[in-house]
């Protein structure tokens, strides 16, 4: 089990840690960096998974993958990944209050200026909704909602990744 993880620990670990330090240097360029963060993750994390991976199939497995080796080792690195960056999001938002407030106040300005088409859409109990989850929301919840963007596009990347580079003893 050892030689399925290692690759996988490897690739998660640096992937959460360079979302977390994204995260960091974005929210000295933007108000909210929570948006940037996400389209950072969906490069990340596809890389990551395609890296760890490969580094399996071929350092670790003599060149050989199966679907679900490809499955299992994906799913602990986009696992990792996404923990270790929510946890790094949310350590950076606890620490730093007017950040907090500064991503707040900015999805709550893009909320408003497009309240007709919410409204239009979803209608008033929606948004009605939403401002109030808005206004109860704390940093572990923007936290959150980064790793689980992770997850999703990650799962999907494995799917495909395990795919392509399946290569079975015959």
């Amino acid at each position: 089990m050892t030689k399925y993880l290692k690759t996988a620990y490897q690739f998660g670990f640096l992937g959460g840690i360079l979302s977390g330090i994204s995260f960091y240097v974005l929210s000295l360029f933007n108000a909210d960096p929570s948006n940037l963060n996400l389209v950072f993750g969906y490069v990340i994390t596809p890389f990551a998974v395609f890296l760890a991976i490969k580094f399996y199939k071929e350092f670790a497995n003599e060149g050989f993958l199966s679907f679900a080796e490809g499955m299992t080792i994906g799913a602990v690195t986009y696992v990792l990944l996404a923990l270790i960056s929510s946890l790094i999001i949310w350590g950076i938002l606890a620490s730093s209050p007017s950040l907090f407030e500064a991503i707040q106040t900015a999805k709550w300005e893009v909320l408003e200026q497009n309240k007709e088409v919410i409204i239009g859409q979803v209608g008033q109990e929606s948004f009605d909704l939403t401002q109030t989850n808005l206004k109860g929301m704390g940093a572990w919840d923007i936290a959150f909602n980064d790793g689980i963007w992770k997850i999703l596009p990650g799962m999907f990347f494995s799917i495909l990744i395990s795919l392509i580079l399946k290569e079975n003893k015959a």
